[in-house]
């Protein structure tokens, strides 16, 4: 059996410009992004205790924990932008997937601090009716920061970027967790003897957060696992590959998800007789057809194997 590609993957002059690009894309709108947010927990902290609303008050922490994630999009994407080296031949893309769990836990924690701080005062005795100025900040929120998760994920989707588009969700959760805590400000000044819905609303928020937290998670957390991609791709990896001239079978293919990307591994069986100069044009055209013709493959390591009849 021949081995025909490096393991290190080589990276174009134009794969390195399109990285470098992405990279500054997405410490643009991750700077926005943390302005945006130090204006909407500062907002919200301020009308919450104004206005005597603890879900206005847990919605802030929620939006502070989405400073903690801004920062650490800008601080990762320093290391997860260059392209391969030495150290890490495949590149390291994978340090991406691991600040997205980290963004995740970090929400997933904030969570539970606002489940936990909801519930246990629900009973409180000394409860304050809620005041207009928190429903005011609470739909203000809702508008900024569903404008701001439309924005920023459709440059996540655009530049394929896992933490980018689960720093968007935190955007999204914080609009979705703005709902419950207007709509439970509403009904404690409207229903001065049903304050304690304000408390159960931060509970609600902290509910949509533990969900945001998961949905941002699992891709992630299955990528570090190194879970092959899903059937229909490798089904298109072999079509593909068994597709090319002289290739007379496909068999042992394997993959792995990179950040945004998929490597792929797979054997060919080709004639015997053929010379290892042929061999290698047929390999090569098996990776190249592959890499053009099967979304998101950035690497295709091809195995040669004689067939019976040749030899």
């Amino acid at each position: 059996m021949v081995e025909d590609s490096q393991r290190r993957p080589r990276t174009s002059e134009v794969e390195l410009r399109r990285a470098k690009s992405d990279a500054r894309e997405v410490r643009r709108v991750t700077w926005i992004g943390l302005a945006g947010n130090i204006l909407i927990s500062g907002l919200k902290l301020t009308v919450g205790i104004l206005g005597s609303s603890q879900a206005v008050i847990a919605d802030a922490v929620h939006s502070m924990s989405d400073i903690t994630t801004d920062v650490a999009v800008l601080v990762g994407v320093r290391y997860w932008s260059p392209p391969p080296d030495e150290c890490h031949p495949y590149g390291h893309r994978r340090i991406e997937s691991i600040v997205t769990v980290g963004i995740g836990a970090a929400l997933g924690v904030a969570g539970l601090l606002i489940a936990y701080r909801g519930i246990a005062s629900v009973r409180d005795e000394d409860i304050r009716q809620p005041g207009w100025i928190a429903f005011a900040g609470a739909v203000i929120s809702i508008v900024t920061k569903e404008i701001m998760y439309r924005w920023t994920h459709a440059v996540g989707k655009r530049i394929k970027s896992s933490a980018l588009c689960a720093n968007a969700w935190h955007h999204r959760s914080d609009a979705l967790s703005s709902v419950p805590a207007a709509l439970a400000v509403a009904v404690a000044v409207i229903k001065p003897e049903l304050s304690f819905v304000d408390h159960m609303g931060a509970v609600i928020v902290a509910v949509f957060i533990l969900h945001a937290s998961w949905k941002i998670m699992k891709p992630a957390l299955v990528e570090l696992s190194d879970r092959g991609a899903p059937g229909y791709v490798t089904a298109r990896i072999c079509e593909v590959a068994s597709a090319t001239d002289q290739v007379i079978d496909v068999h042992a293919v394997r993959t792995r998800r990179m950040g945004p990307g998929i490597l792929v591994d797979l054997h060919i069986t080709v004639d015997g007789g053929m010379s290892v100069t042929r061999g290698h044009d047929v390999s090569e055209a098996v990776k190249r057809r592959i890499r053009q013709e099967v979304k998101d493959v950035l690497d295709v390591v091809v195995h040669l194997e004689p067939h019976a009849s040749g030899g």
